[in-house]
C-alpha cells in the first residue's frame, strides 16, 4: 500500500501559476511511477501527465504541454506538477496517482492508488 497526499492548490488568476506537491508514504516510493490527473466539474477524468520510477520517461497531455512540468524528488518521496501560464480551462481537481509497473501510465484503469486531489481555481 501506499498513501498519496496532494497539496499546493488554490486560486490563481489566468497567466498565473501554482504547484502542487504529492506526498507519499508506505511502499518504496520508487517501485511507483507517478500521475496526475484532473476533474473539471461535469467532465471525465483526464490525464495531465506521468513520470517514469526514475523519471527518465514523461508524458503529458496535449493540453498542458509546454505549460506544466512533471518531475519527482526521489530522496523527499514526492512528485511535483509544475503548473504555469494557467488558463481557466485548467480549473479542476487534480489528484496524484500511482502504480507499479515499469511504463508510464496515461489512462486512469492503468493507476492502483489514488490521492483524495486538491482544487485548482483559474479565474479570468
Amino acid at each position: 500500500q501506499v498513501q498519496l497526499v496532494e497539496s499546493g492548490g488554490g486560486l490563481v488568476q489566468a497567466g498565473g501559476s501554482l504547484r502542487l506537491s504529492c506526498a507519499t508514504s508506505g511502499r518504496i516510493f520508487t517501485s511507483y511511477a507517478m500521475g496526475w490527473f484532473r476533474r473539471a466539474p461535469g467532465k471525465e477524468r483526464e490525464f495531465v501527465a506521468a513520470i517514469s520510477r526514475g523519471g527518465v520517461s514523461i508524458s503529458y497531455a496535449d493540453s498542458v504541454k509546454d505549460r506544466f512540468t512533471i518531475s519527482r524528488d526521489n530522496a523527499k518521496n514526492t512528485v511535483y506538477l509544475q503548473m504555469n501560464s494557467l488558463k481557466p480551462e485548467d480549473t479542476a481537481v487534480y489528484y496524484c496517482a500511482a502504480h507499479g509497473r515499469l511504463r508510464v501510465g496515461v489512462q486512469p484503469n492503468e493507476y492502483d492508488y489514488w490521492g483524495q486531489g486538491t482544487q485548482v481555481t483559474v479565474s479570468s
